[in-house]
């Protein structure tokens, strides 16, 4: 997600079945937002990049668009499939699962008053691929071909190929639904202000805090445990550390280091500062990238060395604290037709034996030089010690002469763009929760990895025939299939999945509920004791 190459995208749960077929229905009570209860303080040092759905594709701009603004689905909490939010009803209406018709309840309004009907929908997908941000989320609409709006009620979106995981890129923050006569329609809005029809209102925005009120006009299935939310923007992660030991801050998400995480966790009840730690799934994930045209990885009997050689749990222990899990696939835990391809293929401990035949296999004598770059801007700040870690393990066989350099993120952004590095790491977020996003995006037509790897097989048969198979479910063979060939042919070494993290103030409540693999973090189910 979203910072789309910051990668670095939230868990999953498999059996989606063919929900994604006839996704209908409606909470039992859509009355409304109650917005009862004490405020909430909330910490972070994500920045939220836009406030204009148009443009925003990273953690902190969503975590926005998904409390103040409507889509048409939405993830229930604890809920990979996409239910109705804005719609009454969608369905794919063929079986190529290239026409998706929805029913929009009635009544909707946003919070400014005006009516929101199928034509402020279709402003909205139009706006946003018409605009198509450099930085937004146009292009997970590029098998959108057109919107049509039949009655005031009714909106069909005709795709121009197969998609069938098109019902859960509309119910993510790409999907936000924008008044038409509050947003230009071919440019950003940029007044620091939002109209939507969510749980939330943006009353205050600004480089300190974002401050969001309960949208007393909201109709849908949330209901409110509080009675509005701040959030504060950090520096650091020692700052939002201060801050929520000392009060300042109920809730801290998404900024306080592994080695605190950890601490706080191993921690007795005082030395925990009156706090607590809430886990949850997540299918955030760490990859190292080989580049097929470099000299040295190129060649499939180093990559093999390679891994070989990785010792993903000392690497998950000693640099990220336990805070994430070994990962031997490109589609994680959690997610439809996850395997374990390369644990099968190449083991969980280092097997320096096989690496040195592998080597010599491809005609390879001495030590290979080795170049692993890093950025210390991105991926999170385990990223550059776990790079660290893994040339240590590479070196401590013998077989290669590893070596880590490391990149401001544009300088390292483009290195790896213009095919000057050989080897690299690369972190995930996922836009919706579905193999998918783990493999299109990596191994279709327009890889974000740029590595040079290209394989019929993956790209021109297997990944086409999930498409158009609502029973997502049923892809599960297809995809086992694209992870096995990944093993075989190295492209990419899965390192990591990660777990997500919030450390709340005791008497704060309702983060497991924000914490699951849909990568939504819903306000709304925070609430916080009158006395805490």
């Amino acid at each position: 997600m979203r910072q789309r190459d910051q990668w670095l995208a939230a868990p999953i749960g498999a059996g989606l079945a063919t929900a994604l077929l006839a996704i209908a229905g409606c909470s039992a009570d859509d009355s409304g937002a109650a917005g009862q209860g004490e405020p909430v303080v909330m910490g972070m040092t994500d920045k939220v990049v836009a406030i204009d759905p148009a443009a925003g594709y990273d953690p902190g701009s969503w975590l926005l668009f998904n409390n103040v603004f409507q889509s048409l689905l939405s993830f229930p909490k604890g809920s990979t499939k996409p239910e109705p939010e804005a719609a009454k009803s969608c369905t794919f209406t063929d079986t190529r699962s290239q026409v998706y018709r929805c029913t929009l309840k009635k009544g909707l309004t946003f919070s400014n008053g005006d009516a929101l009907t199928s034509k402020d929908v279709k402003y909205s997908f139009d706006r946003t691929r018409r605009i198509k941000d450099k930085n937004g989320p146009a292009v997970m609409f590029s098998a959108l071909d057109k919107v049509e709006t039949p009655d005031a009620e009714t909106v069909v979106f005709r795709l121009k190929t197969p998609d069938a995981t098109f019902p859960m890129k509309i119910a993510s923050g790409a999907g936000s639904i924008v008044d038409h006569t509050a947003y230009p329609a071919d440019r950003l809005r940029t007044d620091g202000k939002a109209v939507g029809s969510g749980v939330y209102t943006l009353k205050e925005y600004g480089a300190k805090q974002a401050v969001f009120g309960v949208n007393s006009s909201y109709k849908g299935p949330a209901k409110v445990k509080n009675s509005g939310m701040t959030v504060k923007f950090f520096h650091d992660p020692g700052t939002l550390k201060k801050a929520v030991r000392s009060g300042d801050v109920d809730v801290a998400y998404r900024g306080l280091s592994m080695h605190d995480i950890a601490a706080l966790s191993n921690a007795s009840l005082h030395q925990q500062h009156g706090t607590q730690v809430i886990e949850g799934g997540s299918a955030e994930i760490m990859h190292l990238v080989l580049n097929l045209k470099d000299p040295v990885v190129g060649k499939l009997g180093v990559r093999k060395a390679i891994a070989y050689l990785l010792d993903r749990s000392t690497l998950v222990r000693d640099v990220y604290q336990h805070t994430a899990e070994p990962l031997y696939s490109i589609v994680p835990a959690g997610i439809t037709g996850h395997n374990t391809a390369f644990f099968n293929t190449y083991g969980d401990r280092p097997h320096p034996d096989k690496a040195a035949a592998a080597l010599r296999d491809a005609g390879i004598t001495g030590k290979v030089p080795l170049t692993l770059w890093a950025t210390p801007d991105r991926f999170g700040p385990g990223t550059v010690p776990a790079v660290n870690e893994i040339a240590q393990q590479l070196n401590a066989g013998g077989l290669f002469d590893a070596k880590v350099r490391t990149a401001p993120t544009k300088e390292y952004e483009q290195g790896v763009e213009s095919g000057r590095f050989g080897v690299y790491v690369k972190g995930w977020i996922p836009d919706y929760p579905d193999p998918d996003n783990f493999t299109q995006p990596f191994f279709g037509k327009d890889s974000v990895l740029s590595n040079h790897y290209n394989s019929p097989q993956i790209a021109g048969r297997l990944l086409p025939r999930t498409a158009d198979q609502p029973d997502r479910g049923a892809t599960k063979d297809t995809f086992r299939q694209v992870q096995d060939i990944v093993a075989r042919d190295v492209p990419v070494i899965p390192l990591w999945q990660g777990k997500q993290y919030a450390v709340a103030r005791d008497g704060v409540s309702g983060l497991e509920w924000t914490l699951d693999s849909s990568t939504v973090f819903r306000f709304w189910e925070i609430s916080k004791a009158a006395d805490a």
